[in-house]
């Protein structure tokens, strides 16, 4: 599968001054797949170790004795990790916590091997063990599922030409939008684990993608028999079942659980959080950049890992989601804020931790609430996930208002547009008239939208 993030590990590769790279990402999203595929594409020699298979070796790392570690490694894959053109590759690092550690002293001791790494569920790892990671001696990248565009580009890839197109302006041909919404309508079923995309390509059977899903589902769930104790086990796959169920509202730690207390549901949060099960979207007021400088930390929503899990694990099937009409799609359910969210988490190209804010304002008489906030360099954009008229759209027209947005997005099933919004909100607290740019864009188009707002601000 191509996957976007080999340009990072080609820059990683080539820096001049590069560091053992972590590749972060929740179980099964591509980590070992990525590198495979890039070392060969690089032409290079690729000494892999599955660390799951060698435990013992957490003891040979835990000396920092980098002769040491090199002579178990080089017998282990059969020559010496020094070879020039050669990759050393980690995998499930997390297996030998030692081994995070060791990573500062292999750069030291030998800079010339370029060293990746890739771990799942390390906050789970990490807990259990006193030492921190070698901050600033290491390079992260995060890895999260298939973007749509990936996901097209294994499907369909004629119709990606029609996204590197598109703009607020653009004028898609009806065929193509609607051979765009058809392809989209079916990620949202399958999502953008590899394995699933996969079953989808071979078979294309997306009953095949379905079976995958219970595989991976099954996998997490026995991840946390791995790595929690009987009673904090349970908790974890009860709270892991109910967030799909829970996307885009704000949590309550009643409505995840009645039975457990409040602080050991949020500790479970966190941890889910921490190994990309899940991502919290925090209350921010965007009062300026960065977005999370001021974000309320105790007010958050919650979005899965995927959306074709989310809609797995909340029982919905092909059959239900192919006859879901387009406003309900957008309007009542979460699926289609889960595919927003989920694209915009990684849209700083792995380079950051995913991480999204939303707006909130409650009150008695104006509450409003902005589905994502972004922020492109020093401008924030409101980007609503709605199929409502302009005439409908009060949040964004107060956030408008309060923030001074020069433009706004709107995410729904319709062709791209562009509109001038200008009303009047009710007296409150002053506030006067309103203006900004409406940027309408399909949901195909979120991949897009970095780029999209670029162009906005440059205009």
């Amino acid at each position: 599968m191509k996957r976007q993030d080999e340009k990072r590990l080609t820059d990683w590769l080539s820096g001049e001054h590069r560091k053992p790279l972590v590749l972060r990402g929740a179980r099964q999203v591509g980590k070992s797949t990525l590198v495979r595929q890039f070392a060969a594409q690089q032409g290079l020699a690729l000494n892999e170790v599955n660390l799951e298979r060698h435990l013992g070796l957490d003891k040979v790392f835990a000396t920092l004795d980098t002769h040491r570690i090199r002579a178990e490694l080089d017998a282990l894959v059969g020559r010496s990790i020094t070879t020039p053109r050669s990759l050393l590759f980690l995998d499930e690092i997390q297996a030998t916590p030692c081994a995070l550690q060791a990573l500062r002293y292999l750069h030291e001791d030998l800079p010339a091997v370029p060293v990746v790494a890739a771990g799942s569920l390390l906050e789970f790892t990490l807990a259990r063990h006193s030492f921190s990671m070698p901050v600033g001696r290491i390079e992260y990248h995060h890895l999260g599922p298939m973007t749509f565009r990936e996901f097209l580009t294994a499907v369909e890839p004629a119709l990606v030409r029609y996204l590197d197109e598109l703009g607020p302006d653009s004028a898609l041909p009806g065929s193509a939008h609607q051979r765009l919404l058809l392809r989209q309508r079916q990620y949202l079923f399958v999502g953008g684990m590899p394995e699933a995309v996969q079953a989808l390509v071979e078979s294309g059977s997306l009953e095949e993608s379905a079976a995958v899903h219970r595989r991976i589902v099954s996998t997490y769930e026995d991840d946390f028999a791995k790595y929690a104790g009987p009673r904090e086990r349970a908790l974890l796959q009860q709270v892991f079942r109910q967030i799909p169920r829970l996307v885009g509202r704000k949590i309550k730690y009643v409505n995840v659980s009645r039975e457990e207390r409040s602080r050991d549901v949020k500790a479970a949060i966190g941890k889910l959080s921490g190994a990309r099960v899940c991502h919290r979207v925090f209350s921010s007021p965007c009062s300026g950049v960065p977005l999370h400088a001021d974000a309320d930390e105790s007010a958050f929503k919650l979005l899965f890992l995927d959306v074709g899990l989310m809609n797995h694990v909340c029982g919905m099937d092909w059959l239900a989601l192919s006859r879901m009409d387009d406003t309900r799609l957008v309007n009542e359910g979460a699926v289609a804020e889960q595919f927003v969210g989920q694209h915009l988490a990684y849209a700083a190209s792995g380079t950051e931790s995913p991480r999204l804010a939303y707006w909130l304002r409650e009150g008695r008489a104006a509450n409003a609430e902005v589905d994502y906030v972004v922020a492109r360099g020093p401008e924030i954009f409101p980007v609503e996930v709605k199929a409502g008229r302009s005439g409908t759209l009060r949040s964004l027209q107060q956030f408008a208002a309060h923030k001074r947005a020069h433009a706004a997005v709107r995410f729904d099933l319709n062709p791209p547009s562009r509109q001038r919004v200008v009303s009047r909100l009710q007296p409150v607290h002053g506030l006067s008239p309103v203006a900004f740019d409406l940027i309408s864009l399909p949901l195909y188009a979120v991949g897009e939208l970095g780029r999209i707002l670029d162009g906005v601000r440059d205009e």
